[in-house]
Parts: C-alpha cells; structure tokens; sequence
C-alpha cells in the first residue's frame, strides 16, 4: 500500500474500491492461503448449513403432520412422537455446532484479513505463518466486542418488536400499513448503520487497545463525515450477500426439478462469489478504518504500528490508543 495516510480521506467510493482490489491483487498469494483455509470453510459451512437445515426442518414438519393426524396414545403416536423428539434435539444441535464454528471462522477471518493489511499499510514483511501465529491471539478481543454488538443488535430487535405490538394494538388498518412501510425503512437503515459500526469496530480490536463497547462508541465517532460513502459500501455488500444466499436457496436448497448437475453447479458458483465477497469486504472495511482516521486527521504512526504487528518475540500486542493518533496533521 503506496498511498500516504493524509490522503486516504479523499477515497470516495470508487477509489474504496480501487484500494481494496489493489491490495488483494498485489498480495494474492497470502490473501489465497487466508481464503483456503479460514474464509472458504466459513463459506462452505455457511451455505452447507441453508442446505441440511432444508432437509432437516422439512422431516420435522412432515412428522409433526403425522402425528397431528395420528390418534393420542396409540402405538403408532408415541413412535413418531419419539422419533419427531430425536429430530427437534439433532437440529437443535446442529444449529449450535453451525453458530459456534461460524463465529470462530468469521473471528478468525476477520483477525487475519485485518492483520494482513495492517502489514502492508506499515510495508511490513507478511507472510501466511505470520498471519496465522498472531490470529489466535487476537480473536478472543474480537469475541467480546462481537457479543458487545450482538447484545446492542439484540436489544435493537426487541425495540422493534415492541414497537410493532404497540403498532398493531394501537392503529387502524390503513394507518397501520403506512405506519409499517416507515417503521420497515428506519430499522433497516437502523440495521445498516449498526453493521457499519460493528465491523470498524471489529478492526479496531485487531489494531487498537479497546474492545466491546468502547471500541463501538470510537468507531461511531470515527465514522462520522464518511458515513454517506460508508453506507452505500456496507449496503452494496449486504445486498450482493442476500442475493448470493437467495440465488442458493432458489437454485439450490429448492431447486430439485433443475436436475442434480445442474444444482452442484450453482451451488459451486454461489460458493466461489461468497468466499470472494467476504474476502473483498474484509479488506474494505480495514480500508474504511484508514479512511475515517484520515478524514479525522487522526495520523497513525507507522513505526509504531509496525512494531505492535511484530508477534515473533512475543505475545500480540494491539496498538496503543497514543500511536492510533499521535498527531494531527494538516492537509
């Protein structure tokens, strides 16, 4: 990464893009060896996961049909509610095993992608052991700003459900329509404004000394001025996620009359976009952090920062607060 820091703040979106694209092409081989072993399971195991849910739920509602159909106390009832019983706690557990490697996958992705960046932006020596020594100690900080953010997202929805209820009890149908059609557009832009805070939250903690709820609240002030530019970037993202996760519902998890070929195919496809879409906003979102503290004149210390990244003599060591903004610079 050639760019001085000072002018980072003038990346508009384009130039974002350019960036991010540009890093991964000039460092392809490290970034290759982070996607095959961290970012391509957590994509396989994410779409794997639509796939066997799929099959799961439908045995569940199929035998739940059965036994609503099925006289009380009979030998036949107890069989299926036995068997409906066994089904319900398999996929209970497979969802709890999918959720626990999907967040360890996606800590350390993000922990290594970030890194990796870091040590280019310091035009420090990287390498995929160097990156992978260093992940280990960097993803329990991101977990406790994760179940920071979870907590927030989760106290979010119940807002919203509250509200909806007052909505429902308190309107008449017409009134209630519109009512839903804003409620609907300030929680998504609700919803997209959190994932823009969570994720420059998230790279925070990989390259500063804060976690959970500070790092948040910093990153919520270091994104303002750039949240026009920020948001249309995390909404593109999402947007290319939802369709990729719809396409492989459609073509996919549902798609039997396309023929078996023709399914492993798209599944292939869908695949090759999500692992090359969670690499890309990876690294966009490590360039946005770079982009704010320019915009801020926040000027990070290289040397600094190049010698917090060095895990070789020691235990990772995150980046003081101190060097983050050492000095303000003009422009």
């Amino acid at each position: 990464m050639d760019r001085e820091q000072e002018d980072m703040q003038f990346l508009g979106f384009f130039g974002i893009y350019r960036e991010a694209s540009k890093i991964i092409l000039s460092w392809r081989k490290v970034f290759a060896q982070i996607t095959l072993t961290l970012i391509l399971p957590l994509s396989f195991i994410f779409l794997a996961h639509m796939e066997v849910s799929d099959l799961l739920f439908s045995k569940i509602i199929h035998n739940e049909m059965a036994v609503d159909e099925t006289r009380a106390g009979t030998p036949k009832y107890n069989k299926l509610s036995d068997i409906l019983k066994h089904e319900l706690v398999t996929f209970y557990l497979f969802k709890a095993a999918y959720f626990t490697f999907l967040l360890i996958l996606s800590l350390l992705s993000t922990s290594a992608v970030v890194y990796t960046v870091a040590c280019i932006y310091t035009s420090r020596e990287v390498t995929f052991d160097k990156v992978m020594s260093v992940v280990p100690k960097v993803w329990k900080r991101l977990m406790l700003t994760f179940v920071c953010t979870f907590i927030f997202f989760l106290a979010y929805n119940i807002v919203a459900i509250f509200i909806f209820i007052l909505l429902v009890l308190s309107l008449e149908p017409s009134k209630f329509i519109v009512a839903m059609y804003v409620l609907a557009i300030l929680y998504f832009v609700g919803f997209i404004y959190m994932t823009m805070v969570w994720h420059l939250a998230s790279v925070m903690t990989v390259l500063e000394d804060t976690c959970g709820i500070p790092a948040m609240i910093k990153s919520k002030a270091l994104i303002k001025g750039k949240t026009g530019v920020s948001t249309i970037i995390f909404l593109k993202l999402n947007i290319s996620f939802w369709l990729i996760q719809f396409a492989f519902k459609t073509l996919v998890v549902r798609g039997e009359s396309l023929g078996m070929v023709n399914r492993v195919s798209y599944g292939i496809i869908c695949l090759l976009l999500l692992f090359l879409l969670i690499l890309f906003g990876l690294v966009i979102q490590t360039v946005i952090y770079l982009v704010c503290k320019s915009y801020h004149h926040e000027n990070i210390d290289k040397s600094a920062l190049s010698d917090h990244l060095d895990v070789y003599l020691g235990d990772y060591v995150p980046l003081k607060t101190k060097d983050v903004q050492l000095e303000q610079f003009d422009v």
